[in-house]
C-alpha cells in the first residue's frame, strides 16, 4: 500500500508541475525570500499577469482560448 501511495504522490506532483499549479507557490516563496519588503500579488493577479505574458510571447504560439 505504501508503494501505491508513493506512486500516487509522485504522479500528483508531476501533474501539478506540468499544469503550472506550483508556479504561484514558487513565486510566493521567491518574493518572501528574496524581496521580503515587496508586496505579494494575489493568485488572481499573478495568473492574469502570467497569462498576459504568455499571450504576448511569440514563442508560445497562437492561443485562442
Amino acid at each position: 500500500m505504501t508503494a501505491v501511495r508513493t506512486a500516487a504522490s509522485r504522479i500528483w506532483w508531476y501533474v501539478r508541475e506540468l499544469t503550472g499549479e506550483t508556479a504561484y507557490e514558487r513565486y510566493v516563496a521567491h518574493v518572501r525570500k528574496d524581496h521580503p519588503d515587496a508586496p505579494v500579488q494575489s493568485r488572481r493577479e499573478f495568473e492574469r499577469e502570467r497569462t498576459d505574458r504568455q499571450a504576448a510571447d511569440p514563442r508560445q504560439g497562437f492561443r485562442c482560448c
